[in-house]
This record gives C-alpha cells, sequence and structure tokens, in this order.
C-alpha cells in the first residue's frame, strides 16, 4: 500500500511552497531539452507526456564519490546501488536498480544509441541475483553533459529491457575548453560491529582520481570532445571479529575492493554538407580489481599447511576490460529527418585468484591461478526517421519510423587446469579456494540475432491536449517475437497544472549469460560412510540436467506498466507527482540448488536419480539453473519539487526534494511438474530470494538538496533518508532489519574567475552505519553489516577536489 499520509504531506508542502513560490521573484533558468522517452524535439523535461529526470554533470561531481553509478544514485530518488562484498565478481561490478526491479530490467542508452551489458551473470546472494545489467561504472562522470532518466516502461519506444525505465547518457560536446580536475578522499570512521560495540577507528579505503576532458575543433565547425579518467581505490574493511581464535580480531577483508581503473571517451560531430551530419563516440575502460573471499584458517579442511601455516585470505582478481564505439549520420530524406547509426560494444571480465590453494592438489598447488574468463559483445545497427504531419490541429503531429538489427556473442573460456581440477588428495575440495576456475565443460560459445521495426505517432490535439502512440515488433533467432505498444498522454488544466498517464506492455529478452551460463565446482559428501567429491554445477536451463528437473527453453519476461500524474510550476517553483502499477510476468530467476544425498531423504534421494541417471559417472551433489516463472506487483509514487529563489545580493538559492515509494509484491513462483512430483517438492524460489524481491530495497527513499551560490563561493547539502531493508534468511529465525537511516552529505565550493577551483566535503558527515549483522547469522565473523544496505556500510567519507577550467 502507498503512504498515502506521505502523499497528502508532499502534496501540502507543495501548495505552501507554491504560494511562496509566486511571491518570489524567479531564478534565473534555462528549461533543459529531452529527447528520451519521446523522437518529437523542443521538449523541456515539464512538458514531456511520462516523468523524466534530467541531472546534470555538475549534480553527479558536487560529491565525494566518482563511481557513476554511486554518484547517480544519489541525487535520483528512485534508483539504489547496494554495495555488496564477498559476492565474487559482483563486488567488483556492482547492480544498481530502478524502482526497486531488477537491474536488467532499465535500459541503458548513450547519445540514444543501446549500451551492451556486461558479461557477468550475478549467482550470488546480492541484490540482482540471476541479472546481467549494464555496468554504469563503466562511464565517467566527466564524459557526461547530463544524463536523462525516463521512469515509464518503454519497450515500445527502445526495445528488450525498458520496463523499470530508461537511463540516457548525453555524452559533453564541445569544440574548445577543457577542464581538469584531481580528487582525493579517506574514510575516517569508527567501525561498530555486533561483537565489537566499543568499536574500532578505520582511516582506510583512500582514493584517487584524476579527471579531465579537452573540446578540439574539426575544420570549421566540427567538434571532438575527449574525456579521460584515472581511479584508484585502496580496499576498505568492515568485517566483524572472528570469534574462531584467541584474542579475537577481524581477519577477513568484508568491504570494497581495491580498484585501478583507467577510461577514456570521445564524441564527435561533423556537418558534411547543409543537410548531412556525421557523428561517431567510442569509449574504453581497463579495470583491474581484487577482492577478497573468506578467510581459511590454518585448521580448514581445505587448507594445506605447508603452504599456508597461519591460514589465507584468498583474493579474487577481476581484469576487465570494456569498448564500444559508434557512428552515424543524420540529415533530411524525402521528408524525413534522418539518423542511421551503428554501434558495438565489448566486455570480458577475466578472473584469477591470489594467496589461495587447491587443496586435492596438495603441497604441490600453486598459490595463485587463472580462473577463466567471460566476454559478451554486441551490434546494433539502427535506422529511424521522423517527419511532420500537418493534419489541421492544433501543431504539427510528428511520426517516427525506424529498423533496428541487433547481433549478440556470449563466450566462457576455461581457467587453467589447476584452478579446477581436482589433484587426487581424498576429502579436499578440488580447484582453487575462492572462486574455483571455470571447467573445460562449462565452455560456451553462443551468439544469436533480432530484427526489429517501430513506430511512434505524437499527436497534439489541441495546445492543451496531446496524445502519443508507439508500437514495435521485435524477432529474436532463439525463442521468437514479440509485439509492445505504449498510448500516452496529457492535459494541460491551465498554464500551471497539468495531468498526464500512460499504459504500455513491455518485455525483457532472456539474456545471452542467463541462458548459457555454467559454472561447477566440487564439494564433499558422505556416500555410504565414504567421503566422495561431487560436483555442484550451475546449468543452462536446456542443458541435460535441468531438463531432467523439468527445466525449459528461457522465454521473455512480459510486463504492463501503468502510470498517472500531476505536473505543476508556477514562478519559481515546479512539482510533480507520479503514481504508477507495474505488472510482471514469468520473470527470470536462478533457481536454488536442488540437491542430491544418495542416503538422505526419498526426495533427495530421487533428486540424484533425475540429475545422475543410471550408466554415467556423474556425480552431482546438487544442481541450479535458470527459469521463467516468478511473477510481481509494483506500485509506487514519484515526488519531485524544486523551488530556485534570486536573493539579491545574497545569491542564489536551489533546493529541490524528491520521493519514492515503493512496495513489490511476489504474486507467483516457478514450478516444474518433474519435481512437484516428488514426496516433498524442493522449492525452486525460496522465502529468502521472495523476501529480497519483496522488502531487499528500500520501500521509501527521500533526497533533499540544498545548494547555494554567491559570486566564486558556494555551498551544497543533502539529506537522504533511506526507508527499512530486510535481510533475508530462508530461517525467519536469521531475519534481520537493515534499519531506516538518515545520511547528511555536506561540500563547500570556491571557484575563481581564473578558473581555479577548490572544494572541501564530507560524504556521510554523521557516521551513520546500516544495523549490525546479529552474531547468531554471522557465526564466524566474516561479515560486519548487511549486503543489503541501500547505501553500503564505509561510514563517513572526507574529501578534497582541485580543479581548473579553461
Amino acid at each position: 500500500m502507498l503512504h498515502r499520509s506521505a502523499l497528502f504531506a508532499a502534496v501540502s508542502a507543495a501548495s505552501l511552497l507554491a504560494g511562496a513560490a509566486q511571491a518570489a521573484e524567479p531564478a534565473s533558468q534555462v528549461e533543459e531539452l529531452v529527447v528520451t522517452g519521446s523522437r518529437t524535439e523542443g521538449r523541456t523535461r515539464l512538458e514531456t507526456l511520462a516523468p523524466v529526470d534530467v541531472i546534470s554533470t555538475e549534480a553527479l561531481t558536487r560529491q565525494g564519490n566518482t563511481e557513476m553509478a554511486t554518484a547517480l544514485a544519489a541525487v535520483a530518488p528512485s534508483m539504489t546501488f547496494p554495495r555488496p562484498a564477498i559476492t565474487d565478481g559482483t563486488d567488483s561490478v556492482r547492480p544498481a536498480t530502478l524502482r526497486g526491479l531488477a537491474p536488467d530490467q532499465t535500459l541503458v542508452l548513450i547519445n540514444s544509441m543501446r549500451r551492451h551489458s556486461s558479461a557477468l551473470v550475478n549467482v550470488n546472494g546480492s541484490i540482482g541475483r540471476g541479472s546481467a545489467a549494464v555496468d554504469l561504472n563503466s562511464i565517467p562522470t566527466v564524459a557526461v553533459d547530463r544524463i536523462e532518466v525516463l521512469r515509464d516502461g518503454a519497450s515500445a519506444q527502445y526495445g528488450s529491457d525498458a520496463i523499470a525505465g530508461v537511463v540516457n547518457m548525453r555524452l559533453r560536446e564541445a569544440d574548445e575548453g577543457g577542464s581538469a580536475s584531481v580528487t582525493y578522499g579517506i574514510y575516517d570512521t569508527r567501525v561498530r560491529t555486533a561483537r565489537d560495540l566499543k568499536g574500532r577507528s578505520k582511516n582506510d579505503g583512500p582514493t584517487f582520481t584524476a579527471t579531465g576532458w579537452q573540446g578540439f575543433k574539426l575544420g570549421s565547425d566540427g567538434f571532438l570532445t575527449v574525456s579521460g579518467e584515472y581511479l584508484f581505490r585502496n580496499p576498505t574493511s568492515r568485517g566483524d571479529l572472528d570469534p574462531r581464535i584467541t584474542p579475537s580480531k577481524v581477519t577477513s577483508r568484508f568491504g570494497d575492493p581495491q580498484v585501478d581503473q583507467i577510461t577514456v571517451f570521445a564524441n564527435a560531430g561533423k556537418p558534411l554538407n547543409e543537410e548531412w551530419d556525421l557523428y561517431g563516440f567510442g569509449g574504453y575502460q581497463k579495470r583491474k580489481t581484487d577482492s577478497a573471499a573468506n578467510p581459511r584458517l590454518a585448521n580448514n579442511a581445505n587448507n594445506v599447511p605447508a603452504i599456508w601455516p597461519i591460514g589465507f585470505l584468498p583474493l579474487i582478481t577481476t581484469d576487465i576490460t570494456d569498448y564500444s564505439a559508434a557512428g552515424g549520420v543524420r540529415g533530411t530524406l524525402a521528408g524525413f529527418e534522418i539518423d542511421a547509426g551503428l554501434v558495438y560494444g565489448y566486455n570480458q571480465v577475466h578472473y584469477g585468484v591470489r594467496d589461495s590453494v587447491n587443496a586435492s592438489m596438495g603441497i604441490g598447488s600453486p598459490t595463485d591461478f587463472d580462473a577463466g574468463k567471460m566476454q559478451y559483445d554486441q551490434l546494433v545497427a539502427q535506422v529511424g526517421g521522423t517527419r511532420e504531419l500537418d493534419f489541421g490541429l492544433a501543431k504539427p503531429a510528428n511520426l517516427a519510423l525506424g529498423v533496428e538489427y541487433r547481433r549478440e556473442h556470449y563466450k566462457i573460456s576455461q581457467g587453467d587446469r589447476a584452478s579446477w581440477v581436482f589433484g587426487g588428495v581424498a576429502g579436499k575440495a578440488a580447484g582453487a579456494q575462492g572462486f574455483p576456475g571455470f571447467q573445460p565443460g562449462n565452455e560456451v560459445d553462443k551468439d544469436r540475432n533480432s530484427q526489429s521495426v517501430y513506430a511512434e505517432l505524437d499527436l497534439p490535439v489541441t495546445d492543451a491536449l496531446g496524445f502519443a502512440a508507439a508500437v514495435r515488433y521485435e524477432n529474436y533467432s532463439d525463442f521468437g517475437s514479440k509485439t509492445t505498444g505504449k498510448i500516452s498522454g496529457r492535459y494541460d488544466l491551465n498554464d500551471a497544472l497539468a495531468i498526464r498517464g500512460t499504459v504500455a506492455t513491455g518485455f525483457r529478452a532472456p539474456a545471452l549469460q542467463q541462458q548459457y551460463f555454467t559454472a561447477t565446482s566440487t564439494n564433499f559428501l558422505s556416500v555410504n560412510g565414504v567421503s566422495t567429491p561431487v560436483e555442484v554445477g550451475t546449468f543452462p536451463a536446456t542443458s541435460a540436467v535441468a531438463k531432467s528437473l523439468g527445466g525449459k527453453a528461457l522465454q521473455p519476461e512480459e510486463s504492463v506498466n501503468y502510470s498517472l500524474g500531476l505536473v505543476f510550476r508556477t514562478g519559481a517553483f515546479e512539482a510533480t507527482i507520479d503514481a504508477y502499477r507495474i505488472e510482471i510476468d514469468n520473470r527470470i530467476v536462478l533457481s536454488e540448488n536442488i540437491q542430491c544425498n544418495p542416503t538422505g531423504t526419498p526426495t533427495a534421494q530421487a533428486i540424484c536419480g533425475l540429475i545422475n541417471p543410471p550408466g554415467t559417472n556423474a556425480q552431482l551433489g546438487a544442481a541450479r539453473f535458470f527459469i521463467n516463472g516468478v511473477d510481481t506487483e509494483t506500485n509506487g509514487l514519484d515526488i519531485v519539487a524544486r523551488y530556485r529563489w534570486d536573493l539579491g545580493g545574497f545569491g542564489d538559492l536551489d533546493v529541490t526534494g524528491a520521493a519514492n515509494y515503493n512496495d513489490t509484491d511476489v504474486t507467483a513462483v516457478p514450478k516444474t511438474s518433474v519435481l512437484d512430483s516428488l514426496p516433498v517438492p524442493p522449492p525452486l524460489f525460496d522465502r529468502a530470494n521472495r523476501l529480497t524481491f519483496e522488502e531487499g530495497t528500500p520501500s521509501s527513499k527521500y533526497v533533499l538538496t540544498v545548494d547555494w551560490a554567491r559570486g566564486d563561493f558556494g555551498l551544497n547539502g543533502k539529506l537522504t533518508r533511506y526507508g527499512d531493508v530486510l535481510s533475508p534468511s530462508n530461517n525467519p529465525a536469521l531475519d534481520y532489519q537493515v534499519g531506516e537511516h538518515v545520511l547528511l552529505d555536506l561540500e563547500g565550493r570556491w571557484n575563481s574567475e581564473n578558473g581555479f577551483g577548490v572544494a572541501l566535503g564530507v560524504s556521510n558527515a554523521l557516521d551513520e552505519y546500516p544495523n549490525r549483522t546479529p552474531t547468531v547469522v554471522n557465526t564466524n565473523g566474516p561479515i560486519g553489516f548487511p549486503n543489503f544496505s541501500p547505501f553500503g556500510f564505509n561510514g563517513r567519507y572526507v574529501y578534497a577536489r582541485l580543479s581548473y577550467n579553461w
């Protein structure tokens, strides 16, 4: 249920502020024209038929963290960016969510062209488990002029994935000028965990970021803008005391990974003649990280004391390569404004393991391993055209037509033999401790293609009333075709107040990563009293193992989006209120581990017969696979209000308040006839995962930002309140709450007339932490705080930034 009292309060406050705004002198401003959500040019964000947030590069950079995803989540109330740890590759490629939905249910564009996703699929217990999403941190904030966030379903306009909305990053365009900046920050905090209430002071995670951009002329009328960023971040550690040793101490490294990253982007445009322009953009990033797995003490069953006499802490390394290139032409042909472009994107995640051991190899085991790699690439060719049609209405209608071709490719390559092999030492696990490498049987090399055609009509019936309709047909080489549609309308009741609404159908195609990801590790089970190595695997839905459990080829997720909103503006005040409902059927999830035990319950024995059929040498102990079948309903409300006030000789004041209320219910879970026929059917989607969907992201988030500027000086303050989140378990007794928390961010800045600037700031000034992880959940002490915290768990961060503009 939506928070009616909060809505009443917001509307009341809007009315009061509106009255004040009518009496105030409006601050000078330039309305932002938006291109996302409609192919009609010339609309501002307050004139759109669906809600669009426009986030400037200044808003992104006036904070301490320089990562794109963190900066975006700090200013967009409907977006969250958890910072999980000890989750393998997800530590380094963390997923962001919009309106509490899956990370891959938000479409990401750069300059209105589809961005490629990461090769990583999230398979551990974090928000976004089972998803393969775009890595927002592969785009540096310095390269971006503004970001448009469409908070509305838009599959009919942009294709697959746009269920929750669309994030369109518009790159900087400049033919002269430039800037450079250096930012340094460090966490200055006191960590109090469940076993250490007195706490310990930490000064860690020092981060150095250097950025710059430069505009160049291409001839007399073209531009080339080159942007670059270098970032180095040391790791943080927020684990609890380890009770297994005396005296207790922290043996884990639970926190942010170490990151060494360089990124370069370029954006260019050049007129060819009076009617046609050439454009292009591209980027490259190299990111090297290391994050920690759980610590292994000296007496760990999979330690080799001769190699690690006091135990060891395995480090998982990710070497990520990401690049993209796009080009195209825009011009006029046969009465249409044509845009024809081609974009290619590539992402590779190369795993390694350091300071570890393959215990099954004994004393002969190496300590460093190449664990294999995943690769994903995408090629998109698109041609679209728009033209005005005069139907004798208040304004000309706008017709948009287009076609798109997309090719995708996904590949998994095995690691070195020592990273996965069973070396023969009885009772010891095979593979590198912390992250067993991909085996030869895990290798995958798959591709697919799709074609789509769309049409969109924008119809201004009168000066006050307008409608828009869109339809899109897509055909995929693997699962078939989908058709989606969208109808939007807006009516301006007067110059100050407008009502808008949308009904849209949408879909998300199953990702190649979800269709074909496979990984295997070796565990030990007691079989007839003998410790026997068995494989625990993640398998494609169409593999023999998955089929034996009832798995079927993945089908697309389907959605219906409804929204209804108000737009109010008068003088220096503006406000938007948008309610939404998103119904999603057939969501794709990663199943639970389906356990086999030849001497266990009748169900466990029956599962052994299914995944280890007679006549084979398989010794599977458990299997999991991707499956359709989760249905959800999400209801929510977005409120954004802004008041800009010219204080005369005292400067300018800009106040923005925003809120998101979001509630998701799971209405159906997946089943298979095979498993339902067993004596006690094992769950495919258990309690913990259901509650992650329903309560794993905040039901509410408020952001209040105040920015004051006078001459060369400025102050920025931000209060963010996160609603409660549940860290769930399959055992209700082990559930615990993250808690409601308020974060305060402050920054002061000075910019001189000659281009030099200095900023000093503190993020999370009150040193706020989520609720501590209870000892009953964290029996060995590796973690200190919940992975589901929407604002992380690093504490206070102080920083300084030096800049120069020319």
